[in-house]
């Protein structure tokens, strides 16, 4: 029957994006490391479901860059360099600088901050970016990933390009997964995580691209310098 044909599909791709959600969030964890290999038995039964859905969940990570296909044995956990990582930043910085200038136009997103609607946006991005901040400040560096990807994915998609935000989110989660190894090498992550989320949205508010765009720029050459020498250890 049509109906049942048709539950059956949204069940096998909502329990794909579960997997592959689960997946993701193991290798951000650093539970998953790099270079490590599994075969999509091993992923089926570990998580008591067929090897459809995982398989499919498996080759949408791929596409995403987190793991890397093994001819006829499996997958692994993609291994990134610090080459990986630069352009990883320098692609990030292309990304916001189009959103900051799309902005200073008066082209998208945040045509009017006194909007109700808006102002409801921006303060639930600024949410996200106080429990960012104060992960950071606690060096807990599991749950500012998860509030960090969220920032930036609510932000992103205040500028009213799904594409624009789909693409630095998958930038940002592989940046993530660049860094996790290095950083969870670190007893104490206290002090030494960006923690400037509230800063930018305070000034994307304003229209402030010059404070925006310095802003991301000390970002990113904190983010360089910790990872080169993290690398470097």
């Amino acid at each position: 029957m049509p109906g049942t044909s048709g539950s059956g599909a949204v069940t096998r791709s909502t329990l794909r994006q579960q997997i592959a959600d689960a997946l993701r969030d193991e290798v951000l964890a650093g539970r998953l490391q790099p270079g490590q290999e599994f075969t999509v038995k091993e992923i089926a039964d570990q998580y008591g479901v067929s090897a459809t859905p995982v398989r499919e969940a498996l080759v949408d990570l791929s596409a995403q860059g987190l793991l890397e296909a093994d001819q006829h044995r499996g997958f692994h956990v993609r291994e990134y360099s610090m080459d990986d990582f630069r352009g990883l930043v320098e692609a990030r910085s292309l990304v916001t600088d189009g959103m900051f200038q799309a902005l200073g136009d008066g082209h998208r997103g945040f045509r009017d901050p006194d909007d109700p609607r808006t102002a409801a946006a921006l303060a639930g991005v600024r949410r996200r970016g106080e429990e960012a901040q104060r992960a950071a400040a606690a060096g807990d560096l599991t749950v500012l990933i998860g509030y960090d990807l969220r920032f930036w994915r609510e932000l992103s998609g205040l500028f009213g390009n799904p594409y624009l935000s789909d693409f630095l989110h998958r930038l940002r989660v592989q940046s993530w997964v660049c860094a996790v190894p290095y950083l969870r090498r670190i007893d104490d992550l206290r002090g030494q995580l960006w923690a400037g989320h509230t800063e930018l949205v305070d000034a994307l508010a304003r229209r402030d691209t010059d404070s925006a765009r310095g802003l991301i720029g000390a970002y990113n050459a904190h983010s360089l310098a910790l990872m080169e020498r993290l690398t470097e250890s």
